[in-house]
């Protein structure tokens, strides 16, 4: 398992569109992908999850990736956010 934190740059935090990047990301890999905010973990293939964790611009995440492509799939998703998510 590796994780690393990351903080959102979307202006408007994970709000339906950067939230629906993230999720097609994400799916592409076979690895267990979660991220925790605040106490609450939420599934990172899962745009109702990512929506529900609240995220808004400055927050700081903690991306968690289990799996064969844990690496592969925790530096495509930092890279992702790092980059806003299409915004």
């Amino acid at each position: 398992m590796v994780s690393q934190k990351v903080t959102i740059k979307n202006p408007t935090g994970l709000h339906l569109r950067p939230a629906g990047v993230l999720c097609k990301e994400a799916m592409q890999f076979k690895s267990l992908i979660t991220f925790t905010f605040r106490e609450n973990t939420a599934n990172a293939k899962s745009v109702l999850s990512v929506l529900g964790a609240c995220v808004k611009c400055g927050d700081e995440i903690e991306i968690h990736c289990d799996g064969a492509d844990e690496e592969e799939a925790l530096n495509s998703l930092v890279n992702a956010i790092e980059s806003g998510l299409g915004e």
